[in-house]
């Protein structure tokens, strides 16, 4: 497994497992303005699943997808995840194995439009998800959500090779 496989595996691993957590909290507390970031869980989660499906979208080339209207239940979220993820996760192993990191792409959504990096792009979705599973953990303590995973790739590297039973 190589440093690609690494970051974007664990990028969907850690938040997945708070898509998890999530699961289980009832509208209130997806909902609850926790006054941080994109104030409730719920957006939180929106915003970074959207992330995920946009930039890959900008990267293909193709016209961004439209958003599902909010608020979107949690499982849904988790299914848009787990596509998104392993739409980027295919689409980043093509651009690393054809050594495209270096190719631009027009991010039409800047205005004017802007040529912006393939690697670029891969390392921002890389660790935009980090920047809000930062925020989550907060809005889960404030929700009183205890026993909250460490997340760390460490971690979820020891879980992977961990023999299943």
């Amino acid at each position: 497994m190589d440093l690609l496989d690494r970051l974007l595996g664990h990028d969907a691993w850690a938040t997945r497992q708070l898509l998890n957590i999530a699961v289980e909290l009832p509208d209130e507390q997806l909902d609850f303005d926790c006054g941080l970031g994109l104030q409730t869980v719920r957006r939180t989660f929106e915003h970074v699943i959207g992330n995920l499906e946009c930039w890959t979208d900008l990267m293909r080339g193709q016209p961004v997808r439209a958003r599902p209207q909010s608020p979107c239940s949690v499982s849904m979220l988790i299914q848009r995840h787990e596509a998104a993820t392993t739409e980027l996760m295919n689409f980043a192993r093509t651009v690393v194995d054809a050594n495209r990191l270096d190719d631009s792409f027009i991010d039409t959504l800047d205005d004017p439009p802007v040529r912006k990096s393939l690697g670029g792009g891969i390392v921002h979705l890389a660790t935009h998800g980090m920047h809000h599973r930062a925020q989550l953990y907060f809005m889960f303590r404030t929700l009183g959500v205890t026993d909250l995973p460490e997340g760390d790739a460490l971690t979820w590297e020891q879980q992977r090779l961990r023999p299943s039973s």
